[in-house]
């Protein structure tokens, strides 16, 4: 497992070699300064003997300065470039999982949820970024820091060299103890602060429940709750850190007082001078900062590695539905006018993990133009069937044709450009009227915008509103009706201009009379199919045909007034419809 994970962390950072290694040069330029200027010192400082030159420890002491100088560029420059392959990584990968999301079914979304996806896409996309800029850095340099400083070290004093790092191990033992604590309380921080913001995005998408029902107090309390707890655990973090610190500093400081104690003996024997003692205390100083990081960066490199390979796994799932290798090209054009044909040739969907087919041997024929309505019991298959023609669920080949193509063997931009579905509840985005309305086609200018208006029967309201097409519909389309909502997004669907229109239920929130002028004003321009999925028999009933679908089978079909006269499903839906009419209109 090990392997795989270097082999990972080499792949990642292949495209970036150039990059990485000058970051190593660069490194090695560092420790080879920071090396010899301690070297420098102990020269300078030996120098400081009665008849001394001073204007030659001036010019050692320039030289000093333009050595510290081109150390802190040369330092600066080689974060640039390693931290910068962290965040290149970084972004590339946040486009790469966010490509690859838009390839899946939406059925995957909703089963592995939304809040799993996000927190790889962005909490262990940002680990993986530690792990390939702030962990390689500190990981190169802290090897370097050691392989050319404790030479230097041991070449002045072993005995003093070994004594004075001989704490350090206690510094590491302390960062790795103390930073596991650390990253738990992070992520219980962070965690903590996700259910605050959950909380805080839930109420105010809810605002109006919650003042209908009277539950501010109800709300306020859980808010508290949530607060005090993020509340905690940050404060237990800051007395985890507050502790640390100070431990390091003080195993630093025992170990400066060790040299500091060993040396003044070895001064006063003369076998060590002033400069080499101060040497080593600058060798000494230089080991804390990578020692101490040392502790963390292991941290980070564990952690790094596993969420790279939640990444990989992400990135690893295949999508069920596909567009073939070799797509057929569709029976018309892109942008070409006319109606589709539609055909559904025994067809049969079943969900995973289900125990029965959702559809089950289903075969009926849509002529161009026609405007056909699917109604049965709840849980029968309409969705599915609207789901199936867009292919939103897998659909076995041979069964589902459009314009006479099998749409398994159409591209999926091709077929979805040829089919309009419109869902019950019609997702809106966070934008103006009109760009929610011409969100299928970014380019259409208003006077086409306007004509979707007006077939939706939604002009009116938009002119009702103060800024008309350019109010700003709230999150999900709260700022909207039901009924208003629905109808945006059947405009959306219009606009495109789709030869098939399939509406799943699509104008429940619709009063009767506005869903019939809606049906008119579509059908009248003779220029699409239309399949309308709906509940209400009063709006089939207008439609040339009606397929009735029950427990996934298709049990009859025909129009209306023959179903009616005929013992089935769909005279009993009918007669219930009418008897709800009749009781909903006793005074």
């Amino acid at each position: 497992m090990a392997t795989l994970r270097l082999g990972l962390i080499r792949r990642y950072l292949r495209p970036y070699r150039r990059t990485v290694l000058l970051g190593v040069v660069a490194l090695v330029a560092v420790n080879l300064l920071s090396v010899s200027i301690p070297l420098l010192v102990r020269g300078v400082v030996d120098e400081l003997k009665p008849g001394f030159e001073l204007g030659l420890v001036l010019r050692q002491a320039a030289l000093i300065v333009v050595l510290a100088t081109a150390m802190g560029g040369m330092r600066l420059w080689s974060r640039m470039l390693v931290f910068g392959v962290g965040r290149q990584v970084e972004a590339s990968l946040k486009q790469q999982i966010f490509d690859h999301m838009l390839r899946q079914e939406p059925g995957w979304v909703q089963t592995t949820g939304s809040g799993e996806v996000i927190s790889r896409a962005t909490s262990d996309v940002e680990n993986v970024r530690r792990l390939l800029g702030f962990a390689v850095l500190s990981l190169t340099n802290t090897i370097l820091a050691y392989a050319l400083t404790l030479p230097a070290m041991l070449a002045i004093d072993p005995l003093l060299s070994l004594a004075a790092v001989g704490l350090y191990p206690l510094m590491l033992v302390t960062v790795r103890l103390f930073g596991g604590r650390m990253m738990r309380q992070q992520r219980r921080q962070q965690e903590s602060l996700a259910e605050l913001s959950d909380l805080i995005q839930e109420d105010l998408s809810g605002i109006s429940a919650i003042k209908i029902y009277g539950q501010e107090a109800t709300e306020r309390q859980a808010f508290a709750e949530r607060n005090r707890r993020y509340r905690d655990e940050a404060l237990e973090l800051a007395r985890t850190r507050s502790t640390l610190f100070p431990m390091l500093e003080g195993i630093a400081s025992i170990s400066l007082l060790l040299l500091l104690a060993l040396g003044s003996g070895q001064l006063e024997s003369g076998r060590l001078s002033i400069g080499d003692l101060v040497a080593l205390i600058l060798f000494v100083e230089r080991l804390v900062f990578p020692t101490a990081l040392l502790g963390f960066t292991l941290n980070t490199f564990q952690t790094g590695q596993v969420s790279l390979e939640r990444v990989e796994e992400l990135l690893g799932r295949r999508p069920r539905i596909t567009s073939p290798a070799v797509p057929v090209a569709p029976a018309r054009a892109p942008g070409r006018p006319g109606a589709a044909s539609l055909e559904a040739r025994n067809l049969s969907v079943r969900y995973d993990g289900a125990d029965r087919e959702a559809l089950s041997d289903v075969s009926f024929r849509l002529e161009p133009g026609e405007l056909v309505a699917v109604v049965g019991p709840v849980g029968c298959g309409k969705t599915t069937l609207a789901r199936a023609i867009g292919r939103m669920v897998e659909v076995p080949n041979g069964e589902l044709f459009l314009d006479g193509v099998d749409i398994t063997a159409l591209d999926l931009d091709d077929l979805r450009r040829q089919v309009a579905l419109v869902p019950q509840e019609g997702y809106l985005f966070t934008a103006s009227l009109a760009d929610n309305l011409r969100y299928g086609e970014p380019e259409a200018d208003q006077q086409r915008v306007e004509l979707a208006a007006i077939q939706a029967r939604l002009e009116a309201d938009i002119k009702g509103f103060p800024d008309g097409y350019r109010t700003l519909v709230g999150e999900r389309g709260i700022t909207l009706s039901g009924g208003q909502r629905q109808r945006t997004a059947l405009g959306r669907a219009l606009l495109v201009q789709a030869p098939l229109l399939v509406l799943d239920d699509a104008l429940a929130s619709v009063d009767n009379n506005t869903a019939a002028a809606i049906l008119r004003s579509v059908r009248d321009q003779r220029n699409r199919t239309i399949l309308m999925i709906s509940h209400q028999l009063s709006a089939a009933a207008a439609c040339d045909r009606v397929l009735v679908l029950d427990d996934g089978r298709l049990v009859q079909q025909g129009p209306h007034e023959l179903l009616v006269r005929q013992t089935g499903t769909y005279r009993r839906l009918w007669e219930r419809e009418q008897a709800a009419e009749q009781l909903e209109a006793i005074p």
